[in-house]
């Protein structure tokens, strides 16, 4: 009887073992792997949470790549972050040069806001790295909170008044067009808000950016992808709908014209929903986008 016993331990604690194979798999692996682990939180309200082709959310914020630092940035601006730190892996020498040179490019890091919820996008950024690989990135938003909750009350009363059960996207998307290019006009003065939905919504007057950003935060309302796209000189919607990508431009559909002596500020559709063609047909100064970074819009 006694023969039995050892084996019949070791058997038992084999069996244990194949059962916990995994869990002691993990302890191992973490115990190998001294690198800090990325704490990622809930993303807000206005996270829009779509891939693009220049940028993609990133799954472990872990970067082993130019792109995947691409990524990483989008990712923490459109989960509306405030604050975020992640790390470099050693295996990945040049990844602190590449973080400086993508942060310090003001171009490219405005195009990655450009793919997120206006409420989460920014007007400043600071990113501060240590020898270890430890990256800190500290994000000013463009909007205060009672901008975003006095916007968001102004659109809960534009849809309410604006839309009624029986119309479709297409239509609710000319009606907020319309809307926004009534109740603002191009402001030529550089009054305060101009230059982002505030202004437009709410002020009455705003520059493209304004335009563009009202019109980016009722599309995502509406469950409608979209970016805004910037060229050196202008910035304007694009919008996926019906399976193809097209363009919106409201400040370019609120033109203020001169009948004899007198200035009419009217509403037109010339540069509503229409392709990259088109839009270059029409002018190539001013909408000279970077196709290599709005891929969709080719």
């Amino acid at each position: 009887m006694k023969n039995w016993i050892l084996p019949g331990a070791l058997m038992v604690a084999l069996g244990v073992l194949i059962w916990k194979l995994d869990a002691v798999t993990d302890l191992t692996a973490d115990m190998v792997d001294s690198r800090p682990k990325v704490v990622i939180d809930t993303p807000n309200a206005y996270a829009n949470d779509d891939d693009f082709i220049y940028v993609q959310k990133s799954k472990d914020f872990v970067p082993y790549s130019r792109q995947d630092i691409l990524n990483i940035f989008y990712s923490i601006f459109d989960n509306g972050y405030e604050t975020f730190t992640f790390y470099c892996p050693s295996e990945y020498a040049s990844c602190l040069n590449d973080i400086e040179e993508i942060t310090s490019n003001q171009t490219m890091i405005t195009d990655i806001g450009n793919y997120v919820n206006p409420f989460n996008n920014f007007t400043n950024i600071k990113v501060i790295t240590d020898s270890l690989g430890e990256v800190n990135v500290v994000i000013t938003k463009t909007y205060s909170q009672s901008m975003r909750d006095a916007i968001d009350k102004e659109l809960d009363r534009i849809f309410a008044e604006l839309f009624v059960e029986e119309m479709d996207i297409n239509d609710k998307i000319l009606k907020i067009h319309d809307y926004i290019i009534d109740k603002a006009y191009y402001d030529m003065e550089d009054h305060e808000n101009s230059g982002n939905a505030y202004g437009a919504l709410i002020d009455g007057r705003a520059k493209c950016a304004g335009y563009a950003d009202a019109m980016a935060l009722a599309l995502s309302r509406l469950g409608v992808v979209n970016y805004k796209v910037a060229s050196e000189k202008h910035v304007w919607n694009a919008v996926y709908l019906d399976g193809k990508w097209e363009h919106i431009d409201l400040t370019w559909d609120d033109p203020v014209v001169q009948e004899g002596a007198t200035l009419t500020d009217t509403i037109r559709h010339k540069f509503y929903r229409i392709d990259t063609d088109t839009l270059l047909s029409y002018d190539t100064l001013e909408h000279n986008f970077d196709m290599n970074v709005y891929i969709e819009l080719r």
